[in-house]
């Protein structure tokens, strides 16, 4: 597992992941996501949901790895997209991204 993947199960391990379109809206909503973490494989309207709500709350927004693996990321099924809800993780994942790029 590459070094984002690990940070973002680092986070959900530390309970700061919440995953699935429903628990990451109320993350963004409530200014409680620092980072959301879309799959690549998300569908198109899932990605412009997304990327719309991140904007418009000013919450970073990334595309990375594919839903499998994101959700195997964070020890669930399949997810979309997750929100990673504790700042320092946030940009510890976010640093780890950027190098990759």
């Amino acid at each position: 597992m590459d070094k984002v993947l690990s940070m973002i199960g680092l986070s959900a391990r530390a309970g700061k992941a919440p995953g699935g379109e429903f628990q990451v809206e109320n993350a963004v909503k409530s200014y409680k996501a620092f980072l959301v973490i879309l799959a690549g494989d998300a569908s198109d309207g899932t990605k412009k949901k997304f990327r719309n709500m991140c904007e418009f709350y000013e919450t970073p927004i990334i595309e990375y790895a594919d839903k499998d693996t994101l959700g195997k990321a964070v020890g669930k099924e399949m997810r979309a997209v997750v929100a990673i809800a504790d700042e320092g993780l946030a940009g510890a994942v976010y640093e780890k991204y950027k190098k990759l790029q």
